[in-house]
């Protein structure tokens, strides 16, 4: 009898950011992206400039958790979780470990997209979620292999999810995500009226 296989995962890792200590406020952690993307005149400019939709820190601010408490405490909690998937995906890290590479933060209004892109130059990226509004779009992820299968038919409506060349996710607010760096994804257009709002980082090997 033929033996089928799955080889490589493509490991996804999702959580309550609440899992571990210290608790984040969701409300003082909203308030504290929005205030900022109203001051970091900045980063506003980098925005317009590059034509980024909304707001992103990312080109402006490279200290958020120094700046502001709220972000380290994030941080810690950040880090467990990624210690988390790191064991999970049995990494040898030659006593070393995974740190922080940067953190940043994304205000995508309505009709905003974020283009498919991957993170080249980090081990484990990941977000959180600080503002879902009814009709916010999830997270779209690639399989690696699609460059790949040139030649190959599509995949049946309603395949295995295993199996299939997209995969969405819909996060929810308090929720975390993280994956291998190397794993390309995209925001989709939001279709809501108000702000999407989130904070994604990069973890590096050091």
């Amino acid at each position: 009898m033929a033996q089928i296989s799955s080889l490589f995962v493509t490991r996804l890792y999702r959580a309550r950011l609440s899992e571990f200590a210290p608790e984040i406020d969701a409300q003082e952690l909203d308030n504290s992206c929005i205030v900022i993307a109203e001051d970091d005149e900045a980063g506003q400019q980098w925005c317009e400039e590059n034509g980024y939709p909304g707001y992103t820190s990312y080109a402006s601010l490279t200290d958020l958790p120094w700046r502001f408490p709220i972000f380290a405490d994030l941080v810690k909690v950040l880090d467990q979780h990624v210690a988390a998937f790191a064991e999970d995906l049995e990494f040898d890290l030659d006593g070393r470990k995974l740190v922080l590479e940067d953190l940043w933060i994304n205000v995508l209004p309505e009709g905003g997209m974020h283009a498919s892109h991957l993170h080249p130059h980090s081990v484990i990226s990941g977000t959180t979620y600080v503002s879902m509004p009814e009709g916010a779009s999830a997270l779209k992820l690639e399989d690696p292999r699609s460059g790949r299968m040139m030649a190959s038919p599509a995949r049946k409506k309603g395949a295995r999810e295993d199996l299939r060349t997209f995969i969405y996710v819909k996060p929810e607010v308090g929720d975390v995500l993280l994956w291998e760096s190397w794993l390309r994804h995209e925001v989709p257009m939001n279709m809501a009226e108000e702000e999407r709002i989130s904070v994604s980082f990069n973890y590096r090997w050091e």
